[in-house]
């Protein structure tokens, strides 16, 4: 008679996998992005968005809102106020220490405003909106005391120039 040999007998054991390894690489890889993630800092710059809406008109101010408008050019600066806006100076160069003197004299004439629209007409580096934004919004110590009455109707010292600083287009020329 014909006998299969022992090796074909034996059934063989199915291998498992050992998933201890794969899991401890897991949980440490997991360990390090958690604590890496406390090293990133992320910046923001607040700024604020303008209203678009058609169903509401925009409410009455008493005042007439100066509306300052600084628009960057290819070649310099140009400064509009009022509504409609009206071209009030061109700053050449991207000269932002005329600009800081023209936004003073500005500030000193109307120190209740605090809003300032950014239109940049052309790609312009990131770098340098973030300069033209901080030399919109800041009153330098040196510069002349300005004084302007708060909710109490008490004069109070000016810290900033233009604070709330908006763009203007943002959905392109």
């Amino acid at each position: 008679m014909f006998k299969l040999p022992s090796a074909r007998k034996k059934k063989r054991a199915t291998a498992q996998l050992n998933l201890v390894p794969i899991l401890d690489a897991n949980f440490i890889l997991i360990f390090f992005l958690l604590m890496s993630s406390n090293f990133i800092k992320i910046m923001e710059i607040a700024s604020d968005i303008p209203i678009i809406s058609s169903k509401t008109p925009p409410p009455q101010e008493k005042e007439v809102p100066l509306a300052l408008t600084i628009k960057i050019l290819s070649d310099g600066f140009a400064i509009y106020t009022g509504i409609p806006s009206v071209l009030q100076t061109k700053i050449p160069n991207y000269d932002l220490e005329s600009l800081h003197n023209y936004l003073v004299l500005l500030k000193q004439k109307h120190p209740q405003e605090k809003m300032a629209i950014l239109e940049p007409e052309m790609d312009f580096p990131y770098e340098k909106i973030v300069e033209i934004m901080d030399t919109v919004r800041t009153l330098r110590n040196t510069d002349e005391s300005i004084y302007a009455k708060n909710d109490k109707g008490v004069d109070s010292k000016v810290t900033e120039l233009f604070a709330q600083v908006v763009f203007g287009n943002i959905f392109g020329g």
